[in-house]
């Protein structure tokens, strides 16, 4: 998911008990730091063993349990609902053996009575009132069960034991569930489709041509169980977002005869709802590498895009080995489709567009080309896509992410006017959500727990695919962007990145779960372990958790293993504390340099410059040193020199010039939170009388 700049200029406003709050994270740790050196080996990191390597890879009795899915399920346009059921088929592949199974009732988050309905508080004094609806809602929804069931081997059903806890439900099995042993359960339910709600994720819009229903966590779904947490059973709030299984969907969608469907997987019936007229155009996008309209924007809502008949049409999709499902569905979508390949003569995936007339003309002249650089950048730096198709519909939502398909937004003007500025930001939400499909889509981390997992890694991809995109991208909307972050960190108190998700305050939210991590491994690949080394390490995190769970340490520790590098002073500083880097020249000693070297082989003169960081993390150093006859000098330091003193090293040189100013950080790279003592300069000698 994208966090919109609305929610970024309403943080301000939101109550102080947050950052109240997060100025005790910040304290925290003062105590413990005296005669604790940031470089000592990280504490919180689990005891390897057979599940899980030293090395972060998944180990030999490594498991994960797999859910399928086949779902029936209509929209009702009329009433805005879905109506579904489905068959889930639990595939217990662990060593355990389970008494009950947990789902996922997300849309349950809007219920009026639901725990973050209580959490929103009262609106702040000063808000405007057109940002109240992202603390409130009025719209009230949730799933309306009719019947859940176990299904034997013959087809028979008989109820089972359920009980409802909020945004989840448990199922009482009527037998041990053995290791390497499957249930069939089977739910019928149904739910209102959002128009705001407490969710933002799935919505529905009203259009020029009509409604648009972009569905997502429309149905219920099996939680987690692994070998870190058991059953994962945190309640959705909104913030946290998904951790699922692994499976296979077979899925039909029932929808007005005028619509047309997008979703995760592969149209199965094509001569069913599209015309031939479509089907041959299809053909042709797929061999090209521009944009071909399937649906051409005059054909709009028109009967010519729909097979003949009327009524309702029932799509049908399958998806492998994904751990999601999500659709959306209008009469007025315009659609445009091209090819993609790795390599001449390789795999085809096909990239779809859908948008209605709100979005054009940019939606037409950014999305599929973004889609494309998404492939090219992704697959570049962590692995080629792995899945059929790739899709971006254009929505109410403003950013969000499912198997093979994406919601963004950005939208031009009601005129139909847009800027430069406005391309960068459609380009920016399209490489972002469809890069999802990597993160955590495929490297499928907890959501719920741990953001930075996902959307950090995924913003650190993004921050390439940015530059790749245009060359010329504003620097300052790159969200690796250490001088971006040094802003956010010198004026708001924050948790750590390590923080749950949901114990993020709400100004720190966004920046510690999207731009601190990005801007914390753009930094570790440009300035410390350097760029080929970095790659080799990422894209082997990557490939070696695709299809599986990893967690936190795994991302370390296979990022140690990978470079060769104990990286505990950087993973302790940027991700487990809230402090910041702060360095500065104190002073700058001169010495004849025959009284200190014993001779001028280096030059006449011996300095030592003193570097102090009034921080509390540590970090490379970087200065620029100039001398008075005009040249400068580029002097790198690694954050080992802090190993012996945290607060203070002296470095020495030894030249033949003198010196006239030196600068640290003179790039910005390292976030330095206090520009105004970067810079030292020598004093002015005064005049001879």
């Amino acid at each position: 998911m994208r966090i919109t700049s609305v929610v970024f200029a309403i943080s301000a406003t939101l109550s102080v008990a947050g950052e109240a709050s997060a100025q005790v994270w910040l304290n925290a740790d003062t105590t413990k730091k005296v005669n604790q050196s940031n470089f000592r080996a990280l504490e919180d990191w689990p005891v390897a063993n057979d599940l899980r390597r030293a090395s972060g890879a998944p180990g030999a009795k490594y498991w994960q349990q797999q859910v399928d899915y086949a779902i029936k399920v209509a929209l009702d346009t009329t009433t805005h609902r879905l109506a579904g059921s489905e068959v889930v088929t639990y595939h217990n592949n662990s060593p355990d053996q389970l008494t009950y199974l947990w789902f996922q009732l997300d849309q349950n988050i809007e219920k009026a009575d639901s725990r973050a309905a209580a959490m929103s508080g009262a609106i702040p004094k000063g808000m405007d009132p057109r940002f109240r609806r992202y603390l409130m809602s009025e719209f009230e929804g949730g799933y309306t069960l009719s019947r859940v069931q176990f299904v034997d081997a013959a087809g028979r059903r008989r109820d089972a034991q359920y009980r409802l806890n909020g945004t989840q439900m448990r199922v009482n099995l009527d037998a041990p569930l053995g290791s390497g042993q499957a249930v069939k359960v089977a739910i019928d339910w149904s739910h209102e489709v959002p128009e705001g709600g407490r969710n933002g994720r799935g919505q529905k819009e009203k259009l020029k041509d009509g409604w648009e229903y972009e569905n997502a966590q429309w149905y219920p779904r099996a939680a987690v169980y692994d070998d870190v947490n058991g059953w994962q059973n945190n309640q959705f709030l909104g913030r946290g977002e998904f951790y699922l299984e692994f499976g296979n969907f077979d899925v039909s969608i029932t929808v007005p005869h005028d619509h047309i469907v997008r979703a995760t997987g592969v149209l199965q019936n094509p001569a069913e709802v599209l015309t031939a007229a479509q089907r041959e155009r299809l053909t042709k996008a797929f061999a090209s590498d521009t944009p071909v309209y399937i649906v051409k924007p005059e054909e709009i809502a028109t009967p010519a895009i729909r097979p003949a008949g009327t009524g309702s049409l029932t799509w049908h999709f399958t998806a492998q080995n994904v751990r999601d499902f999500s659709w959306a569905s209008s009469r007025g979508f315009a659609w445009d489709a091209m090819g993609f390949r790795y390599k001449p003569g390789g795999r085809l995936i096909e990239l779809h567009s859908v948008y209605p007339r709100e979005a054009m003309p940019l939606w037409n002249k950014i999305s599929t080309k973004a889609i494309a650089q998404t492939m090219v950048t992704y697959g570049r730096m962590a692995f080629e896509y792995p899945y059929p198709q790739a899709s971006n519909v254009h929505g109410t939502v403003g950013g969000m992410e499912y198997p093979m398909i994406a919601f963004c937004g950005a939208r031009p003007r009601p005129d139909g006017t847009y800027d430069k500025s406005l391309e960068y930001s459609l380009a920016a939400v399209t490489i972002h959500e469809v890069g999802h499909n990597w993160f955590p889509m495929i490297v499928a981390s907890d959501e719920r727990m741990w953001t930075w997992m996902d959307e950090g890694l995924n913003s650190f991809l993004e921050h390439y695919g940015s530059i790749d995109f245009d060359k010329d991208w504003p620097a300052m909307r790159l969200p690796g962007s250490a001088k971006s972050i040094a802003n956010y960190m010198r004026v708001s108190p924050s948790v750590p990145i390590m923080a749950h998700s949901d114990l993020n305050v709400r100004n720190s939210f966004g920046p510690n779960g999207y731009t601190k991590p990005a801007s914390g491994l753009v930094m570790l690949r440009e300035h410390i372990a350097g760029q080929e080394a970095f790659d080799q390490a990422f894209r082997g995190y990557s490939q070696r958790w695709m299809f599986r769970h990893p967690q936190p340490a795994d991302f370390f520790r296979s990022m140690e293993d990978g470079l060769g590098e104990s990286l505990s002073w950087f993973w302790r500083g940027w991700f487990y504390t809230a402090y910041a880097n702060d360095q500065t020249v104190t002073g700058v000693e001169r010495q004849d340099a025959k009284d200190v070297l014993g001779n001028e082989d280096k030059g006449k003169n011996y300095f030592r410059i003193t570097v102090e960081q009034k921080g509390g993390i540590v970090m490379p150093v970087e200065m620029d040193i100039s001398f008075t006859d005009g040249t400068t000098q580029r002097v790198k330091l690694p954050a080992d020199i802090w190993r012996q003193n945290e607060r203070q090293f002296t470095y020495g040189l030894a030249s033949n010039k003198d010196i006239a100013q030196i600068v640290v950080d003179p790039d910005e790279a390292y976030a330095d939170v206090n520009r105004s003592n970067n810079t030292w300069k020598k004093a002015a000698t005064a005049p001879l009388p």
